[in-house]
C-alpha cells in the first residue's frame, strides 16, 4: 500500500509532464498503479476488504454466533466473558486461537448495535433547575494520615443546576456514614434539592426491581423524608445518569488528591475539603453562564433549596448483648456501658463518628468510634459501681489502668496509700462521681487537700455542702380546697375536753 508522500509525488510528476510510463519506472511499480491513482483522483491508499476469511472459525461461525446469542439474554451479571465463550467453542470441536473469537465477537456486537435503533450511543444533554436536584456518590482515594497512607471513602454531593462541589471522607463505605454526608451538605448548602439522584448503592436500595421502581433502606428512606426530597435511583450500569457527579470525582481526583495530600486528623482534612470546593467554586466559570462563577450561581440557587430542618439523627441502630464484663461489640470493636446493664440486650446506635449505647430507651455508653480491629474502649465511670463491692479491682481493673485521674483525685489517692484499706476508701470517694460527676468530687478533693485531708468522709461533707439543693417551691392551693370557716387554735376547747374526761 503506497504512502501518501508517495501518491502527492506521483500527482506532481504527472502535472510537470513526466509520462505514466517514466513514473513507473522510477518508482519501480506498475503502469497500472499509477493509473489508478491518476484517474480516481485518491490523496490516500485505501484498502477494504469486501469480506474476512475465516480459514479457521469459517465452519463454527453458527456455533458462536448462536452462543453469542444465548449469552445476550442473561443478566448482566451472569453473562459469560468472551475468553468462556472461547472455551465453550473449543469444547465444540474448534482448534483456532482466541484471538479470533474475539475479534468477530466485537464485529458481531457492533452490528447488532447498528441493526437497532441506530442512536445508542447517543446522549441527551440535560438541564436542571434552581433547587431541582443533586448527585451523590462515592470514590475511593489515597491520602497520608498521620503519617499512614490510607485508603479513605469520598461522598460526593453535587447541585445539578449551579454545579456546587460537596466532599467528606470517611473510612468507611455504610449507611452510617451515607446518612452523615446528607446531613453535612445539607448543611454546607443551606437547604436541600426536591430530589437526589443515585446509584444503586447497597447502602441505600435494598431491592431493584424492573424499571425505576426500587426499595429503598428503611433509614434512608426515613432521612430523606426529613429532608422532603424525593430518591431517585439510576438504571444499573448506566453512569451518565448522574454524569455530573461522575465528572465530579476524576475533576476533583486530580486537583486534590494529587499528590497525596498529608494531614493529621479526619476532621483536618474534612476543613481542608470543605474550603477547597468553596474557592474551586469561585474560580470556576460556570459551564452554562459563562459570564458566572459557579459560587455566584450556587448564591442565587440557595434561596430557592429548601430549608433544612433540625439536622437529621443520622446512626445506623444494631441490636447486641452486653458481656458480664460490661463489653458490647459493634464492628469487631468493644465498647463499655454501665455497669446496670450487664449480661442483657442492648440497642447499638452507630454514627459517623461516634458510638452511643441505648437500653430501655436511656443512653448508657457514649464513645469515640474506632475503625481498627480488636479495640476496646473503657469509660471507667462505667465500672464504679463494681468497685463497691470488689474494691481491689483499682490495683489490677483494666479499665482503671489508663484511667488519667484529675490532679485532685490523683493526689489524695496517693496520699491514701495501696492498701486494702486504702482502695476500699478510695472506692468511696469514686462512688459520688455517677451522681456528682467527675469536676465536682476532684474539687471536694482538691479543697480537702487544702485542709491537710484527704479522709473520705470529709470529701464527702465537702461534696454535700456544695451541692445546692433544690428550692422547694409552694404548692398553690386551688380555691375550691379553700375552707368556708377557717380552724381556730384555741387551747381551752383542748382543756374543756380533759376536764370533761377527769369528770368521769
Amino acid at each position: 500500500m503506497l504512502r501518501v508522500e508517495t501518491i502527492a509525488r506521483i500527482r506532481r510528476e504527472h502535472a510537470g509532464g513526466k509520462s505514466i510510463r517514466a513514473i513507473a519506472r522510477d518508482h519501480r511499480m506498475s503502469r497500472h498503479t499509477v493509473r489508478k491513482y491518476l484517474r480516481s483522483g485518491q490523496t490516500e491508499a485505501v484498502y477494504e476488504r469486501a469480506t474476512q476469511p475465516h480459514p479457521r472459525l469459517g465452519s463454527h461461525i453458527a456455533a458462536l454466533e448462536s452462543l453469542l446469542e444465548e449469552n445476550e439474554k442473561r443478566t448482566a451479571r451472569d453473562r459469560l466473558s468472551w475468553r468462556q465463550l472461547f472455551e465453550s467453542l473449543v469444547a465444540q470441536g474448534y482448534r483456532g486461537g482466541y484471538d479470533a473469537v474475539r475479534r468477530y465477537a466485537r464485529r458481531w456486537h457492533e452490528r447488532r448495535r447498528r441493526a437497532g435503533d441506530g442512536v445508542t450511543g447517543a446522549f441527551v444533554p440535560l438541564a436542571f433547575d434552581p433547587g431541582e436536584a443533586y448527585q451523590f456518590d462515592w470514590s475511593e482515594e489515597w491520602i497520608v494520615l498521620n503519617g499512614a497512607t490510607t485508603k479513605v471513602q469520598v461522598a460526593h454531593v453535587r447541585l445539578c443546576h449551579s454545579r456546587m462541589p460537596f466532599m467528606r471522607a470517611y473510612l468507611r463505605q455504610t449507611l452510617e456514614m451515607v446518612l452523615d454526608a446528607h446531613v453535612r451538605a445539607f448543611v454546607f448548602f443551606g437547604g436541600a434539592c426536591e430530589r437526589g439522584v443515585y446509584d444503586n448503592m447497597k447502602t441505600a436500595v435494598d431491592v431493584v426491581f424492573t424499571g425505576k421502581t426500587r426499595q429503598f433502606n428503611r433509614r434512608f428512606a426515613q432521612m430523606c423524608s426529613h429532608y422532603l426530597v424525593e430518591p431517585t435511583a439510576c438504571t444499573p450500569a448506566s453512569g451518565w445518569e448522574k454524569g455530573q457527579v461522575e465528572n465530579q470525582v476524576g475533576t476533583m481526583r486530580g486537583r486534590f488528591f494529587r499528590p497525596r495530600p498529608r494531614v493529621a486528623s479526619l476532621d483536618e482534612f474534612n476543613f481542608q475539603l470543605e474550603e477547597s470546593c468553596r474557592s474551586w467554586a469561585r474560580s470556576t466559570k460556570h459551564p452554562e453562564q459563562p459570564d458566572r462563577t459557579i459560587w455566584a450561581v450556587f448564591e442565587a440557587e440557595r434561596a430557592v433549596l429548601r430549608p433544612a430542618p433540625v439536622p437529621f439523627d443520622g446512626y445506623k441502630e444494631t441490636e447486641a448483648a452486653a458481656s458480664r464484663t460490661c463489653l458490647v461489640r459493634y464492628d469487631r470493636n468493644q465498647y463499655s456501658v454501665e455497669a446496670c446493664a450487664a449480661s442483657s440486650p442492648v440497642q447499638v446506635r452507630a454514627y459517623a463518628d461516634r458510638i452511643v449505647i441505648v437500653k430501655d430507651g436511656a443512653v448508657i455508653g457514649v464513645h469515640e468510634r474506632r475503625f481498627g480491629r480488636g479495640a476496646v474502649a473503657y469509660d471507667p465511670v462505667h465500672y464504679i459501681p463494681i468497685l463497691e463491692r470488689k474494691p481491689g479491682a483499682l490495683r489490677n481493673g483494666a479499665p482503671f489502668r489508663q484511667w488519667r485521674l484529675p490532679v485532685g483525685l490523683g493526689r489524695v489517692q496517693s496520699r491514701l496509700g495501696r492498701s486494702d484499706e486504702a482502695d476500699r476508701q478510695f472506692a468511696g470517694i469514686l462512688a459520688a462521681i455517677p451522681e456528682h460527676g467527675v469536676e465536682a468530687v476532684d474539687a471536694a478533693c482538691r479543697e480537702a487537700l487544702a485542709q491537710n485531708t484527704c479522709r473520705p468522709d470529709v470529701v464527702l461533707n465537702i461534696l454535700n455542702r456544695r451541692t445546692e439543693e433544690p428550692a422547694v417551691q409552694p404548692v398553690a392551693i386551688p380555691t375550691q380546697l379553700t375552707l368556708a370557716v377557717p380552724p381556730r387554735a384555741d387551747c381551752a376547747r383542748y382543756d374543756a375536753l380533759r376536764a370533761a374526761n377527769d369528770g368521769t
